[in-house]
């Protein structure tokens, strides 16, 4: 099978979204696909076997770390020359709307998939009066594929509650062999503590942006003698935070990737997740395959893989004291932790990158198959 895939976002940038398209991208390549990533262009022509197509374009005014591509003609060559059989178009907003418009120009099938929730947005970036008019857009947009995947039980229904589609879930994937519980290290734990290893070690992993509502941890911080935060990741909130956090014991740690990252999660004592826009959180399932407890609102796709107080705790976002009682039951009964850590592990092992790239590779065949029937009824 040969796959278009529109992203408006790709590496070099590191996020979600991106970690579960180059785990797909590698899968469906060891699955004998041949894939074509056209993508704003970050300097990378090729990953793990498959071509990568950019297009160049500009930073985002309000979000500096993501490029805006525009559509553009040569598009369209490089899909004619690819011939492919399929095309998937991931958060269509400005370049995969070159995905529709050449799936329907070309006769391809088209899938679309949802992982960011930007409607949710918009409230955080003071453009919460724009919500009803992204939604049409999204609505116009998505309601042209054949199928509509979501990465979590939520956002199927927010976007079917909001007239879209056809609509289905994509299963979570992580990968277990990268994040595992005995990466721990005291060495891992010193380094994010500065220097303090024996005092209590709160963890969040994630970008560093205002809809994430990261500020929502100083309380808990508070709350918890002696405690330590290190933030990983960063982004176009990283200087509004470091001011928040100012005279806490704060350490903006930057990226981590590879066995660091690895050894970051699995070397905290809680991981604490206060964001109310995720379509899923895979940053969780990375802290769970880890054996990190999480602590995360109850919001979103995080339902569908924290069990509140068998694999992690969830709170209420709208409660000020949820996050601060949460984290402190899980540090107050070292019993209740090594039980939460193991139950963790054992639900990340459940869910394997090939298992989620085979389901898609289900869908991709069967709106395949659709749209040929159709043509021949």
């Amino acid at each position: 099978m040969r796959i278009a895939l529109f992203t408006e976002t790709f590496l070099p940038k590191v996020d979600g979204i991106v970690t579960r398209l180059r785990h797909t991208v590698e899968q469906l390549q060891r699955m004998g696909d041949q894939v074509l990533v056209i993508s704003p262009d970050g300097g990378l022509t090729e990953y793990k076997g498959a071509k990568i197509y950019g297009v160049s374009g500009f930073a985002m005014p309000l979000y500096p770390e993501l490029k805006m591509a525009l559509p553009r003609p040569a598009i369209g060559e490089a899909l004619t020359q690819f011939k492919p059989d399929i095309i998937h178009v991931v958060n269509p907003a400005v370049l995969g709307l070159a995905g529709i418009f050449y799936s329907k120009t070309l006769n391809i099938p088209l899938i679309a998939s949802y992982h960011t929730h930007i409607p949710e947005y918009l409230q955080h970036y003071g453009l919460g009066m724009l919500e009803g008019l992204v939604w049409e857009l999204l609505k116009a947009g998505h309601n042209q594929a054949r199928l509509n995947l979501c990465t979590s039980t939520a956002m199927m229904q927010a976007l079917t509650d909001h007239g879209i589609e056809r609509v289905d879930l994509w299963q979570r994937g992580v990968d277990t062999e990268m994040f595992q519980p005995h990466m721990a290290s005291r060495e891992m734990r010193s380094r994010l503590s500065q220097g303090h290893p024996d005092s209590p070690l709160l963890l969040y992993v994630g970008r560093l942006s205002a809809e994430k509502e990261i500020e929502q941890i100083k309380p808990v911080l508070d709350s918890i003698p002696n405690a330590r935060l290190a933030l990983v990741g960063d982004g176009p909130h990283r200087q509004a935070l470091e001011k928040h956090f100012a005279e806490t014991a704060t350490y903006f740690v930057g990226y981590l990737q590879g066995l660091d990252l690895g050894a970051a999660f699995a070397s905290a004592d809680a991981f604490v997740f206060p964001s109310r826009t995720e379509t899923l959180g895979l940053v969780l399932l990375e802290a769970m395959a880890a054996g990190c407890p999480v602590v995360a609102a109850r919001s979103g796709g995080i339902p569908d893989i924290v069990d509140d107080g068998v694999n992690g705790f969830l709170f209420d976002p709208t409660d000020e004291q949820g996050a601060i009682a949460a984290t402190q039951r899980l540090l107050a009964n070292p019993q209740e932790q090594a039980t939460l850590r193991h139950n963790a592990r054992r639900e990340a092992e459940c869910w394997s990158w090939s298992a989620a790239t085979q389901q898609l590779h289900t869908y991709y065949q069967a709106v395949i198959d659709a749209q040929v029937y159709s043509a021949a009824a």
